[in-house]
């Protein structure tokens, strides 16, 4: 196993950047008349119930990972965090942002914001893939390959049996 130095960062503020950026532009772009057709009025309270939950879950998912698993302090140290938050998602931070944008676009009543899901669940699985998941098997090997046997890249759930 080769010990490195992990970045407390990661590729976080480049997909959160991007997934902002995207979530504030369908907002402007709704804000200025475009999309008014997928805004459906059965739909709104639903939609805004969906919201507050998706919200909620990011704040949780975030206070977990940061507050209460102190993941700085673990990275600096070069310790692999696979307990609380870690249990049920690899990557509770990235997550929550991911959360909190799906929960702004549902209050959005729009339809046309759904494809967000697919989008920002696409877009973090390939840039996690590609950089911090190939780090954290160089640095913690077998350990790391374990982990990941057991818990999801994005989507928190219950741990599986390895």
């Amino acid at each position: 196993m080769k010990k490195e130095k992990l970045s407390v960062f990661g590729i976080g503020p480049l997909y959160v950047g991007i997934i902002i950026s995207i979530t504030i532009l369908l907002i402007f772009l709704q804000n200025k008349g475009y999309f008014k057709n997928g805004e459906i009025s059965f739909l709104k309270i639903p939609f805004i119930i969906i919201g507050i939950i998706c919200i909620v879950i990011g704040i949780g998912l975030w206070i977990s990972a940061v507050v209460n698993s102190r993941i700085s302090k673990n990275i600096k140290e070069l310790k692999l965090v696979t307990t609380g938050v870690f249990a049920i998602v690899r990557n509770p931070i990235y997550s929550a942002f991911m959360f909190l944008c799906w929960g702004i676009c549902f209050l959005f009543n729009n339809l046309y914001f759904l494809i967000t899901i697919p989008i920002y669940w696409i877009l973090l699985t390939i840039l996690v893939k590609n950089t911090e998941e190939k780090w954290l098997n160089n640095i913690f090997g077998e350990e790391y390959f374990e982990y990941c046997k057991r818990t999801n890249r994005c989507i928190p759930w219950f741990p599986r049996k390895s």
